[in-house]
């Protein structure tokens, strides 16, 4: 129950700098692609923490399945134009995949609590390999904000708020690779 709710304020803490960035970028001159990028880091924060709080979510696992599968189709279509919305494609599609093959017992009725859960993921390979791309992404986007905005850029993090988005996309992927693993194992 600690590491639940350790988890919980840990996801619920990187929705702020998800706002402030939307709030207070000029996206007129980063670009329509940075302000979705944004968005997509935002809703999957968002998404996080319904899946790890032990209280669960207002939003059934079928709304949040909605939801992730329009932003994985949507960055999916937008990936044939700029490459840099990969990231939020896989990251949208990943998610999709823990609300969708994660078991849904009926004592929990249609609510999203993987906090609660007691069983594996259907796929388990398929959660392995997920989980190997999101902490090699949370690696080396971690090895990017310690050597600074000098250093290569990542795709979708480059701009007015590169550490901001690449700490949030950092921790995001360790979290997204440790669920993945934890609940696949």
């Amino acid at each position: 129950m600690v590491v639940d709710w350790a988890l919980t304020a840990a996801f619920a803490a990187l929705a702020l700098p998800c706002v402030l960035r939307l709030v207070r970028l000029d996206y007129t001159r980063l670009g329509h692609g940075v302000r979705h990028g944004d968005l997509a880091e935002l809703l999957l924060v968002v998404a996080m923490v319904a899946m790890v709080s032990p209280v669960g979510g207002p939003i059934p696992a079928a709304g949040w399945q909605a939801v992730l599968a329009l932003t994985a189709g949507w960055f999916a279509v937008a990936w044939w134009r700029d490459r840099s919305c990969a990231h939020h494609a896989l990251s949208a599609a990943a998610m999709f995949y823990m609300v969708t093959a994660m078991p849904h017992a009926s004592t929990h009725g249609p609510w999203l609590t993987m906090s609660t859960m007691d069983a594996r993921l259907a796929l388990p390979l398929l959660a392995v390999a997920a989980a190997g791309y999101f902490v090699a992404d949370a690696a080396r986007t971690g090895v990017v904000v310690v050597r600074g905005p000098a250093s290569r850029p990542v795709p979708g993090v480059a701009g007015s708020g590169h550490t901001s988005r690449a700490l949030c996309r950092a921790a995001m992927g360790a979290g997204m690779g440790y669920l993945l693993l934890a609940s696949a194992l």
